[in-house]
This record gives structure tokens, C-alpha cells and sequence, in this order.
């Protein structure tokens, strides 16, 4: 399948069968897929960092309740 270029893009090539643009530059793409995985791995490490807040409330209001239920039974 031969790929018509782009007017005035060096990386950019368009399919004629799906009237669809295909970039041909292989470091932009790569870089593409570094900084997408490095976002995704910054999402999770929010989302674990989330969990833990939670899960350490969690245990501050289990102790708030024993010292409180301590606190009543004096």
C-alpha cells in the first residue's frame, strides 16, 4: 500500500483507503509512549497514595472510638 504525503509535514503520510493520517515518525511515537506510561504510573501512584490516606483515617477513627469507649467506661 503506498502512502500519499502530507503538503508541508515531513512526518505525515495519508492512507488512501481510510482517508486516515499516519505519522511516520518513530521518536516522536516512542516519546508519545514514555510520557504515556509515565502519566499512567503517576496516576496509580495517586490512587495508592489515596488508599493509604483512607486506610490510615480509617485506623485514627478506630482509635478515636476505643479511647472515647475508654474514656466512658471509667
Amino acid at each position: 500500500m503506498k502512502y500519499i504525503k502530507v503538503k508541508d509535514k515531513d512526518n505525515l503520510y495519508r492512507d488512501p483507503l481510510s482517508n486516515g493520517i499516519v505519522n511516520a515518525d518513530e521518536e516522536a511515537y516512542r516519546n508519545y509512549v514514555e510520557n504515556y506510561k509515565r502519566q499512567l504510573n503517576s496516576a496509580k501512584k495517586v490512587d495508592y497514595m489515596q488508599n493509604q490516606i483512607n486506610n490510615i483515617k480509617n485506623e485514627i477513627s478506630e482509635l478515636k472510638n476505643l479511647l472515647l469507649n475508654f474514656i466512658d467506661v471509667k
